[in-house]
């Protein structure tokens, strides 16, 4: 059976460099990649990408009315799931990030919440004030010895792009971390859920690697 890697297309996901970067990952193998929006396509792939890129609020809505949730759900519960980004945040169960007070409920996979950064007043060791968002390139302490991390570095760099962060009410969830003013979770793992806050498709050698785990990842 030819594994086929799902790359979950409801409109607000950077789905061309990660499309790229999961096929440059599966070169040499008989992997299929694609981007999708067809709900059956996501239930019938072996392997799902699920990218983040934008408001929350909005891609919640956009993946549901793009008939994706469902099929997002009920892929996270035996097959194995990447999380990227926004993408990464959707899998905990509410987002302060909102277009009202009470934030945006998310997919409830994750026990935990996503919380906005409150640098406010801190100084980088330069002198110079934290930026929200976090831009560029930042280390990710590895927590535990997860299959995704083979042939990755400790501390090696990832490329950040992000103004919230995943704060999981369990420590066991936490696969990463990284320090941007504070620590805070980076990458989580639950059975066949892996995710991080990075983009491995912008992190050159390091984030092709992690994509290439992923793909021979069994859970």
């Amino acid at each position: 059976m030819t594994d086929t890697v799902a790359v979950v297309d409801y409109g607000m996901g950077n789905l061309r460099s990660v499309s790229q970067a999961v096929l440059r990952a599966a070169e040499g193998t008989s992997t299929r990649v694609l981007i999708t929006s067809d709900p059956g396509e996501v239930e019938r792939s072996t392997r799902v990408v699920l990218p983040g890129q934008g408001a929350m609020g909005d891609c919640m809505q956009e993946l549901g009315k793009a008939g994706l949730k469902d099929a997002v759900m009920r892929a996270a519960k035996n097959k194995p799931l990447f999380g990227v980004c926004v993408g990464m945040q959707m899998l905990l169960e509410h987002s302060e990030e909102g277009d009202s007070q009470t934030g945006t409920n998310c997919l409830g996979l994750i026990p935990g919440r996503v919380i906005k950064f409150n640098l406010s007043g801190q100084l980088q060791a330069d002198g110079s004030r934290y930026k929200v968002p976090q831009m560029g390139w930042n280390q990710v302490r590895q927590i535990g010895e997860h299959p995704l991390w083979k042939e990755i570095a400790q501390n090696s760099y990832f490329y950040f792009v992000h103004s919230f962060y995943a704060a999981p009410s369990d420590v066991r969830y936490t696969a990463g971390e990284t320090i941007y003013g504070q620590s805070f979770t980076s990458a989580i793992a639950s059975d066949n859920l892996f995710a991080t806050q990075f983009h491995p498709e912008k992190s050159a050698v390091m984030g092709l690697t992690l994509y290439r785990n992923f793909l021979n990842w069994k859970p």
